[in-house]
């Protein structure tokens, strides 16, 4: 079994990020902000509140208007949806699935057999 990294229970969305270390310190208005960004103040606004997605092009203009690594941010949205994800495994019902017959070399390796 592979080892797993030490995860956050409850990380945070990169939204909350944005506003409280960029926005409000830079005592921007969602409307000035989403114009230095070149996106609606809806778009921006849905983001801010943790009601959107962290898209690849937005962390991509964040990076470039305010000096915040799109890397950072993207693992931020990742390491939160994973998060999410967990809170909801116990809804999800799937079972392991198993061969009828002889493991071929393919299930051997991810299964370590």
């Amino acid at each position: 079994m592979a080892t797993q990294g030490i995860r956050m229970k409850s990380p945070s969305h990169p939204g909350g990020f944005v506003k409280t270390e960029i926005i409000e310190p830079l005592e921007l208005s969602v409307t000035d902000a989403a114009r230095a960004l070149g996106i609606t103040r809806a778009a921006l606004s849905a983001f801010l509140n943790e009601r959107a997605d962290l898209s690849p092009d937005m962390a991509i203009r964040i990076e470039k208007a305010f000096g915040v690594s799109m890397d950072t941010l993207m693992r931020m949205q990742n390491s939160f949806d994973i998060a999410q994800a967990h809170k909801k495994e116990g809804e999800i019902q799937v079972t392991r699935y198993v061969p009828k017959t002889g493991m071929s070399e393919q299930s051997k390796l991810l299964t370590g057999s």
